[in-house]
């Protein structure tokens, strides 16, 4: 009988505030600031996806963690951790795009017609290197844990490093050998914290459906709490060596100021799941987390703007039941001094009507707010978060 999930419809909601002054956070295709219409004026907004690509990025910061490789060269890991196993430079290729084809078409013609001509379309001059970026590489950006690429490098050599041994020409599915070698992925089993980005974010892989995995954890649009307008700003270049009076270079680009509301919640049953109920490292990857949602700030025009600022405030809870978003529907305005307080204050009052509302559908376990208490670090709250995620 399968174990009983403990952590089933639990979940860690942020409520975060994080104001940022002259930035590009997230960039539209003409270079832009993203921005959507909400209550009826602009405001500022950073996609779900850039934020959620900075968290993961910023795991790499936190310790302790070792991120997943998502890539179109997925023929190439692998085929660089046969080498590592022994395998010759042209087994090792080989070997790479057997696996390689169950994503790519291209790939899979090769195979196909090795098979059909009785020799395998490689030579000495095909060997495999790991910039090799163009003509070896899926149709679509594949995610794998290291431990995935490891076991898959493995199996070959119980092979002898032969391809057709473990991924015969003749097999028509053979996405259904990759799926029993891998296996439903298990993650985060090691102090590394192997692949805990595929757990947090997701994976979902069509041609091998059984080996996807439902993200943890959810991240909404952020939006600034008010009207913004986008302004340009005009500059120029200087040649060092010219002596004629002027600019050598002259450019405009959009920018915004904003206090934006981010909204992630972590689904703690799902994530426990994914992880194979495994309760020795399951804090470790809640505290991995948080410090990386704290840290993390988008890339985009980092270097001329520096758009480095932390959280401003936050409302985290520890809950069972549906998530819960506010809407900032109605922008608030300028007072005390900026958008931040009256933004506080919305947080804390919508906050506390939707718990009204919902009454025991709420299902609050534990509440914390960060950002008033200067004694109430970082670190205070993630111990606190897991000590009511355990309790």
């Amino acid at each position: 009988m399968k174990e009983k999930n403990k952590y089933t419809n639990k979940r860690i909601e942020f409520h975060i505030l994080q104001s940022f002054p002259v930035t590009c956070l997230n960039r539209d295709d003409v270079g832009v600031p993203k921005t959507a219409v909400v209550g009826g004026v602009t405001r500022a907004r950073v996609s779900s996806q850039c934020w959620k690509r900075a968290v993961r990025m910023a795991m790499q910061d936190v310790g302790g963690v070792q991120l997943a490789k998502r890539t179109k060269l997925i023929g190439n890991l692998i085929g660089d951790a046969c080498k590592k196993l022994g395998a010759d430079d042209i087994s090792a290729r080989k070997c790479g795009l057997s696996v390689e084809s169950i994503f790519s078409k291209e790939a899979r013609k090769k195979f196909e017609s090795a098979q059909k001509n009785g020799e395998f379309l490689f030579d000495e001059s095909d060997a495999p290197s790991s910039d090799d970026s163009e003509d070896s590489k899926s149709d679509t950006l594949i995610f794998m844990g290291q431990k995935e690429i490891e076991a898959l490098a493995h199996k070959f050599e119980e092979n002898a490093f032969d391809y057709e041994k473990v991924f015969p020409l003749s097999e028509k599915k053979p996405e259904k050998i990759l799926e029993k070698l891998i296996g439903k992925a298990q993650f985060a089993l090691t102090d590394e914290l192997d692949g805990l980005d595929i757990a947090l974010f997701g994976r979902m892989i069509a041609q091998a459906p059984t080996l996807d995995v439902e993200a943890a954890a959810s991240f909404s649009h952020a939006i600034s709490t008010h009207k913004v307008t986008n302004q340009i700003e005009f500059f120029t270049a200087l040649d060092d060596f010219s002596e004629a009076q002027g600019s050598a270079h002259m450019g405009t680009l959009e920018f915004n100021a904003a206090t934006y509301y981010r909204y992630i919640t972590l689904d703690l049953g799902q994530l426990y799941e994914t992880m194979g109920n495994n309760d020795e490292f399951f804090p470790q990857a809640i505290e991995a987390f948080i410090k990386a949602l704290f840290i993390a700030v988008p890339s985009a025009r980092q270097t001329s703007q520096a758009g480095f600022c932390t959280w401003d405030y936050a409302k985290v809870l520890v809950r069972e039941g549906q998530g819960v978003q506010l809407s900032f529907e109605t922008p608030v305005k300028a007072r005390d001094g900026g958008y931040l307080q009256p933004s506080i204050e919305e947080v804390k009052n919508q906050l506390a009507k939707k718990e009204k509302l919902s009454g025991s559908l709420f299902g609050k376990i534990k509440e914390f707010e960060f950002g008033i208490n200067e004694d109430f670090s970082i670190d205070h709250l993630i111990e606190g978060v897991k000590s009511a995620v355990k309790a």
